[in-house]
């Protein structure tokens, strides 16, 4: 009920009384009161005023209460779990999907121990800073398909942050999520098999949020929202956003088949497009330009003779010739 009341009063933005409270959510004054304190436990700020109720004054704690009361989202983050800190968002959501959690389970943490990036990098994950979540999902597709959702979920990203900042994020193939040339977004998707279906697919993410002194050696090609944007970004609403966009984005791809719903858009945020790339592929490199992702998530490379290939994210990685992008 807290979450609810939290809604309520943020939707108003004026006083609510007691009665109408009471009468929404069927319970008694006390209960209404006892809420209220929680909430101000907390760190809400609510004003109350006899005879004419309570009124939100401070916007926004981060936290299981905040979370909920943003997302509406008919599946994406419908069952959510908050951890203050946690060892992984993504080691959580694999014990959940173990367990039976529904499609749309979201794990999400405010401070990581042991968070991961691509091919067992760690992934500073400080607290207070910036948003950490992974969310599990039980595809009813074929397993070659599950590699596509970490492009659904990177452009996800890049649209909400363009929803809240008016900003124009780009992607770096596969699922990069920059602004400025430097990243703001790493995405790590883990699936599990029980014969050839897929069981579930994690999906975890990490936002940038808040300025920051980043480690030496990601320094030079990392950033955060709020550097480049110049103001502070709400995390809750921020999450709520990628949330809506990706329920969206997911239930459009999976009734395609393929990403081709997404395309144009996805391509049109693509930073490799048009540029020289270097192909590393454990076969030998080779040097190319990027002409966009196809509706399978391939990059499509050309060569110096003209020969376009579709190089598959899993197998190899690609780096710009000049540098990050």
């Amino acid at each position: 009920m807290k979450a609810e009341i939290l809604a309520l009063l943020r939707e108003s933005g004026e006083f609510v009384s007691g009665q109408e409270l009471c009468s929404r959510f069927g319970v008694t004054r006390a209960a209404v009161w006892k809420a209220i304190g929680q909430l101000r436990k907390e760190g809400y700020e609510i004003e109350a005023v006899q005879n004419r109720g309570y009124k939100l004054v401070a916007a926004e704690v981060y936290g299981e209460n905040e979370l909920r009361s943003r997302i509406r989202t008919a599946w994406a983050g419908a069952e959510l779990h908050f951890h203050r800190i946690t060892g992984s968002t993504n080691l959580l959501a694999k014990q959940a999907g173990e367990e039976g959690a529904p499609h749309g389970a979201l794990f999400v943490a405010d401070e990581q121990t042991a968070g991961r990036g691509r091919r067992g990098r760690s992934w500073q994950s400080p607290p207070g800073a910036n948003i950490y979540f992974t969310i599990l999902l039980r595809p009813d597709f074929a397993p070659d398909r599950a590699s596509m959702l970490t492009l659904v979920m990177a452009h996800s990203v890049a649209e909400a942050i363009e929803r809240l900042t008016g900003l124009e994020p780009e992607i770096k193939w596969p699922n990069d999520v920059l602004l400025d040339d430097k990243k703001i977004c790493g995405i790590l998707t883990e699936m599990s098999l029980e014969r050839e279906y897929i069981q579930y697919v994690v999906c975890g993410v990490g936002i940038n949020v808040a300025d920051q002194d980043f480690p030496e050696g990601v320094r030079e090609h990392a950033t955060a929202v709020e550097t480049v944007w110049g103001r502070r970004v709400s995390k809750g609403v921020l999450l709520q956003y990628v949330m809506e966009a990706f329920e969206k984005d997911y239930d459009a791809f999976a009734a395609a088949g393929d990403l081709s719903p997404l395309l144009e858009s996805y391509n049109r945020r693509l930073v490799n497009l048009g540029r020289r790339v270097r192909v590393l592929d454990p076969k030998g490199e080779w040097e190319g330009t990027a002409r966009g992702a196809n509706a399978r998530g391939e990059l499509l490379v050309e060569d110096e003779a003209g020969t376009v290939t579709e190089v598959y994210a899993g197998e190899v990685s690609v780096r710009g010739i000049y540098g990050y992008v």
